[in-house]
């Protein structure tokens, strides 16, 4: 896992989630079942289980939860590493 630093997005619309994209460097090579891949997410030191899926035109995303997010939103830096889950594959 090599971490990488991105800036959130706000996807805009009702809920507004917010997202990190996935640089193409650190994706994954292929799309898993409904274009997701399971993962072991670290943000700023805080892993979980979670997955990244690919969005036609925004590439692969990771949903950031206001938990892990502590505050932090939109434009906002993030450190990320990514694992694969192959047991979830």
């Amino acid at each position: 896992m090599t971490p990488f630093t991105v800036t959130l997005v706000r996807w805009p619309g009702v809920g507004g989630w917010v997202f990190a994209p996935i640089p193409v460097e650190y994706a994954p090579e292929a799309t898993g079942p409904f274009g997701r891949v399971p993962v072991f997410a670290t943000v700023d030191g805080l892993t979980w289980a979670t997955s990244v899926w690919r969005d036609k035109s925004a590439g692969w995303l990771l949903a950031i939860p206001s938990r892990v997010r502590a505050g932090k939103d939109h434009g906002d830096l993030v450190s990320i590493a990514l694992e694969i889950d192959h047991t979830r594959l």
